[in-house]
């Protein structure tokens, strides 16, 4: 059964989830997820949206990138999945992001690999 699985990412790093949806679908994918990213910004009530979709997934998946510190919104939702006490992981959204910094609130972040997504969402 597919684990249900909040996508956060910065709305500059958009394409990156885009492909990250795109390889669970590929055949060859050693990984399955129903992706349960926010698609489209809501109201002045999303954190409260937001929350209600974090609380319902089996784990958060954080695509970081220099866009990350930045991003105020993918911030929120990574705090959010840990005040809530669903699980977390973070992947880099290139090699040349692992340079930057990995101080966002206690997330672990590896290498976008399929292997370790896999792991990691078999681990959920």
């Amino acid at each position: 059964m597919a684990k249900r699985v909040f996508i956060s990412f910065a709305v500059e790093d958009k394409n990156l989830r885009d492909l990250l949806v795109g390889q669970a679908r590929n055949e060859n994918s050693p990984f399955e997820f129903i992706d349960m990213s926010v698609k489209k910004p809501w109201d002045s009530q999303w954190k409260t949206n937001c929350r209600t979709k974090i609380k319902s997934c089996d784990g958060l998946l954080a695509i970081v990138t220099s866009n990350t510190k930045n991003a105020d919104g993918q911030l929120w939702e990574i705090g959010c999945a840990k005040d809530e006490g669903i699980p977390r992981r973070g992947i880099w959204g290139s090699t040349n992001d692992n340079k930057t910094s990995n101080d966002i609130s206690g997330l672990y972040i590896t290498n976008w690999t399929w292997d370790n997504i896999k792991n990691w969402i078999e681990s959920l």
